[in-house]
């Protein structure tokens, strides 16, 4: 009988132990797990909306991305127009200038022309002034210019 009320009473430690369990140890265990399994529950969720606003943030990203993107784009085509503005404007001015440079140079080749065609006459002049005179100095005897001179002479 020695086994017997060995084996009882391990079985009534046993049961006093389980009751003990139950009572006191195990609402803590439970309530333990079940506050942890919350906080899992929040941080899935948390995690989860974390992602959602990730993919969020991420399309917002990739708006502005492409936003910035055109208005770089629309910048440059812009800066490019008024690139071409001042380049055809430059080129107006060149056009202008050169005409006006080439006016000018017309206008002074004319007066050269002019002063020149005015030198050349007086020369010309000049020459056959000159040499009409050494002419009439070859032509004329000195002689017959004083009988010539006399015979006016008498005659008045």
């Amino acid at each position: 009988m020695d086994i017997n009320a060995t084996l009882i009473g391990e079985m009534l430690s046993f049961a006093i132990l389980i009751a003990f369990t139950v009572k006191f140890i195990w609402p803590n265990l439970t309530k333990a797990i079940e506050e942890r399994q919350l906080k899992i529950a929040d941080g899935l969720n948390a995690a989860e909306k974390a992602r959602a606003e990730l993919k969020d943030a991420d399309a917002k990203v990739a708006d502005e991305i492409r936003k910035a993107r055109q208005q770089a784009s629309e910048i440059i085509d812009k800066a490019q127009q008024q690139a071409n503005q001042i380049l055809d404007k430059a080129k107006a001015d060149a056009v202008a200038e050169i005409t006006r440079q080439k006016a000018v140079a017309q206008d002074e080749i004319a007066s050269m022309a002019q002063r020149a065609r005015q030198e050349l006459r007086e020369r010309v002049g000049a020459l056959a002034v000159q040499g009409a005179s050494k002419i009439v100095q070859r032509e004329i005897d000195p002689a017959a210019h004083k009988a010539l001179l006399d015979q006016l002479a008498t005659e008045i």
